[in-house]
Formats: C-alpha cells, structure tokens, sequence
C-alpha cells in the first residue's frame, strides 16, 4: 500500500502544538522550567508550542517524559486495538518484576514475587526519592521502616515514602506476592478502608 500524502498528517501535527501548551499551563510549568527538565531551548519550546515549529520524535520523547503522559497523548493517536500491557517480566536483586503499566514516568506499577531473604545485617536500610504503596496478594512481607517494623499478611496494605530507610523483603518461609506502586516523590497513591466489622449501611 502506497504511503499517505504528508498533507494527511498536517491537521495531526498542527494539534500538536496547542495541546503541548494547554499540558504545560495546567502543570503550571513555566517554559523556562520545562527547558530545564528536557534539554530543549526555550525558545524551540515556544515555536512548538505556537505551531512554527514542527514536531519531532526526538523532541516529543523528553517532552512526554516531563508531563509524565504517553506519546500517543501528544499526538492524539487513536486507540489501539489490544490495550493489554505485554511487557517483559525482569529480575532485581533476586527478586521478580512484572511490569504492568507501560506510560513513560509517573506511577509505576508492578507485579512483584518475593522468594525468601533473610533480614538486612545491620545499617542497611535504602532510601532514594519517591514514594511506594504495595499490597500483599499471597503470603507475608517484611517491612523495616525507620525504627519500624511490621508484618504484613495477604491483604493488607502499606505506603511509605522512600526517603525514609527502609527494606521491604520476604523472611519466608514461602514466597510472597505483591503489587507495587511506586512513583516520584509528591504522587501518592491514598488507601481507604472501614474499620473491621463496620459495614456499609
């Protein structure tokens, strides 16, 4: 099949602009900061924005990681026809991760097996930026959080920021399962719950 005339995707690439700048406005990020965070000059930023320049894929690439949105967002693509996510699963520090989003930045979420460890020796308690909520599908976690330390049963639920010390691992004797959510510090996932024994009226 023949490609389509480059005028075909003209309306397509005209939209570009306006919907990069109505992203920045409600972000309230100016076009300085957003220079900062991608790389990208200033003023090549203000001519895609204002349509005198066109896009390209290796401006879009940086710009849909700093609003944290799809590239098929930017561009207004249409829906594809298998929303599955089909990612590889990938293995960390003995521990297995199965991706289940697939938007660059933002909240990550993961399927995550726990085989059994024993406890961290001493100091070794992790901190980096961010915050984390997991919730427990099968068996038991351990959770080291500063001075804390709980156990958390199939079912229950925990968020912490990842700025405090911490080691989330599984003491055994079987392994565990877990969902995780983890995402740039500021983007926090909130859990309710009633009471035990209170039920809806």
């Amino acid at each position: 099949m023949p490609d389509a005339p480059q005028d075909d995707f003209t309306p397509v690439l005209d939209a570009v602009g306006p919907r990069l700048r109505d992203l920045r406005q409600q972000r309230g990020t100016t076009l300085a900061q957003l220079s900062e965070s991608t790389g990208i000059s200033i003023s090549t930023l203000s001519r895609l924005e204002s349509g005198q320049r066109r896009p390209t894929l290796e401006l879009l690439l940086p710009l849909a990681r700093a609003h944290q949105v799809p590239l098929d967002e930017l561009v207004d693509a249409p829906p594809t026809g298998d929303p599955r996510v089909r990612l590889k699963p990938f293995s960390r520090h003995n521990r297995t991760f199965l991706p289940l989003t697939r938007r660059p930045g933002g909240l990550q979420a993961y399927k995550v097996v726990f085989p059994p460890e024993p406890l961290p020796v001493g100091q070794e308690l992790k901190t980096h930026e961010g915050y984390e909520w997991v919730y427990v599908l099968s068996g038991r976690l351990r959770l080291l959080l500063g001075d804390r330390d709980v156990e958390l049963h199939e079912g229950e639920v925990a968020e912490f920021d990842t700025r405090l010390p911490h080691w989330l691992g599984n003491t055994g004797p079987g392994t565990t399962e877990a969902l995780s959510l983890f995402g740039p510090q500021g983007e926090r996932m909130h859990v309710r719950a009633r009471p035990a024994g209170r039920s809806d009226d």
